[in-house]
């Protein structure tokens, strides 16, 4: 096969991407850098299976951000970017100028001229969409504060591409006045016009890409949905990311704003969830492929001649960048685990760097020998990005934890009941609240302080304190009472208090909730009779609604829901003691089949019974 083929190409990248991301995902990597060792791998300086053509496939690749871009807009209604504007302005222009200034005084010490140096620390101070909300998102921290602040600051920096573009050929190096004169013009719209026609121009486009996502594109997407067609549905998702993108690259804007401002304006569409179902796919595949794209564009060949200038330039940068970002997060008042995440997050160099850079190349701003070097720069800094978080989570991030407060004293428990209850959630204040409206007194125990101040205000008199110790259940009055209600959250904590209350109160009648069957095993296999999974009653009773709705008499939908309920128990009791993972699946697979023979059979039996609690049903059957 053609080396050069389409096919051939297809098949290297799918397989290294099938290959490498896995094994990083495995190792805790995350699939960033899975996709980058891919593209180290199967590039030009290792195996060597592409080539030259890296480039044009990264060019079709950063569609990617493009739909990644679209996609965080339908997420973010006008509401919330208005809430993030402190961030986006203030966050984002003083990570800009200040790591802007701090890479220029670099640049000055390794021998760059000001106005090179300048132009680098423009370029180098961006940071990477693609690769920073990527990881976030994979590590679900985008709507956390550093998520939030990371954003926010992206956001900025894309926007600030666009002046950039503007100001590099300022820096020329030529003396010729037709470089900055025409170094904007590219073959878009608005070669040769006056610059407040092009001003008009850019904001007629942003104005009309909100206008036509209000009043036109919400009406063709109803109209393409009343056709069924899945396909169509998709083929106009990806029209309008791809129309809007090549609208702004005509105006000369950049088209991941564009397609931004889209997603925006379409946040509250009754289609947002479809149009995040068809693009994401797409997304996914081409930012792989410009992830893979930039593992392959680092050179090797490059860097082993200047290995020491590439690495101190790289640890330099990472640490500017870092120590910026953690100033102005102390700044913006950013928790201090959280700072962290952030800084780390953002210290490498973005993929708008390698646009630029090119730009600086055609205009002659910067010499091909620097270009090159930073190219690799770019790239390491890129790649090693997803090993920064890791280790900051491994090894920093433990020792920045929020300082916990000091220990709360327990309360003094000044009543005995009959009843207690320890957790004062929702499961535990239902079943409070249930006691109480029957005159039942119960002693409530919870171990959040917050909890326990809100219920008092609302007229409850909760207890705070740990009920897994001894002593405070014996302040509880635990010898004089009959029952205990075991309602706590954390599943290691029932499990504690279990064994507190077997050694210390044996006389406790332990009524235990359990949040699913697994915990419910854990809690059969330690000796406990009365267990109470939390969403059984709940999806048994959507159930037997479901069947009433659909004609079955209420007596027999609850007779069956009966015999369900009691067939899941007893199996419940012959799984708890199965430990092998082979034999319980076989063993599950055995009881399912036998439950539905069971309940076939009593559904026959409570078919043939004319005796029905459903009023409109017994009509029904009377001869007319």
């Amino acid at each position: 096969m053609d080396q050069n083929s389409f096919l051939f190409q297809a098949i290297i990248f799918l397989s290294a991407a099938v290959l490498f991301v896995p094994i990083a995902k495995k190792l805790g990597l995350g699939s960033v850098l899975g996709y980058l060792l891919a593209g180290v791998v199967i590039g030009p300086f290792v195996l060597g299976f592409i080539g030259e053509e890296r480039e044009d496939i990264m060019h079709f690749a950063e569609y990617g951000v493009v739909l990644m871009l679209f996609l965080i807009g339908l997420e973010l209604e006008p509401e919330m970017l208005w809430k993030l504007r402190k961030s986006i302005i203030g966050l984002g222009a003083l990570q800009l100028l200040l790591t802007t200034l701090f890479i220029t005084t670099l640049a000055r010490l390794f021998g760059f001229g000001w106005q090179h140096s300048v132009v680098l620390g423009m370029i180098l101070s961006l940071s990477s969409t693609a690769i920073v909300l990527q990881i976030l998102a994979e590590k679900g921290l985008m709507k956390e504060p550093s998520g939030q602040s990371a954003f926010a600051v992206l956001l900025f920096q894309d926007i600030a591409v666009i002046p950039l573009l503007a100001i590099l050929p300022l820096f020329s190096t030529i003396s010729n006045p037709e470089t900055v004169a025409t170094a904007l013009e590219s073959t878009n719209w608005m070669n040769g016009m006056a610059g407040w026609l092009r001003g008009l121009i850019v904001l007629g486009s942003i104005a009309s890409i909100i206008v036509v996502g209000r009043l036109v594109i919400r009406p063709v997407l109803r109209i393409v949905a009343k056709t069924d067609m899945r396909e169509i549905f998709t083929a106009v998702s990806l029209l309008i990311v791809i129309g809007i993108a090549a609208l702004m690259i005509q105006v000369g804007l950049s088209p991941a704003l564009g397609v931004f401002l889209a997603g925006v304006v379409l946040a509250n569409s009754e289609y947002r969830h479809e149009l995040e179902s068809d693009i994401e796919p797409f997304k996914g595949l081409l930012l792989g492929l410009f992830f893979i794209s930039v593992g392959a564009s680092i050179d090797f060949h490059f860097i082993a001649n200047q290995v020491w200038t590439v690495v101190a330039w790289v640890l330099l940068l990472i640490v500017i960048k870092t120590v910026v970002l953690l100033l102005l997060g102390k700044i913006f008042k950013i928790e201090a685990r959280q700072n962290f995440i952030f800084a780390f997050s953002l210290s490498q160099v973005g993929e708008f760097a390698f646009v630029l850079l090119s730009f600086t190349l055609q205009q002659k701003i910067l010499p091909a020998a620097t270009v090159n070097l930073m190219i690799a720069i770019v790239a390491i800094s890129m790649a090693i990005t997803p090993i920064l978080m890791v280790l900051n989570e491994r090894l920093i991030l433990p020792r920045f934890n929020k300082a916990i407060a000091p220990p709360r004293d327990a309360d003094v428990i000044d009543e005995k009941n009959k009843v207690i209850i320890a957790g004062f959630g929702h499961f535990g204040s239902t079943v409070g609240r249930f006691l109480r409206a029957n005159k039942v007194n119960a002693t409530y125990l919870d171990i959040d302080s917050d909890r326990v101040e809100v219920l008092r205000k609302m007229g409850l008199k909760v207890f705070y304190g740990d009920a897994s110790r001894a002593d405070l259940l014996k302040a509880a009055g635990a010898k004089e009472a009959i029952i205990i209600v075991i309602a706590i959250d954390d599943a290691a904590k029932r499990m504690e208090m279990v064994e507190t209350i077997k050694k210390h109160f044996p006389h406790l009648n332990m009524l235990v909730r359990s949040r699913n069957r697994y915990d419910a095993y854990d809690q059969m296999n330690a000796g406990l009779l009365h267990i109470y999974r939390e969403t059984l009653d709940t999806s048994i009773r959507v159930g037997v609604d479901a069947m009433s709705i659909l004609g079955f008499r209420k007596y027999t939908a609850h007779r069956l829901a009966k015999t369900f309920m009691k067939q899941d128990e007893l199996n419940l009791k012959k799984l708890s003691a199965i430990r092998d993972r082979e034999e319980y699946i076989t063993e599950v697979k055995k009881y399912i089949e036998e439950l539905e023979s069971i309940m076939q059979g009593d559904n026959q039996y409570a078919g043939d019974s004319i005796t029905g609690w459903n009023a409109q049903n017994l009509q029904d059957d009377l001869p007319h």
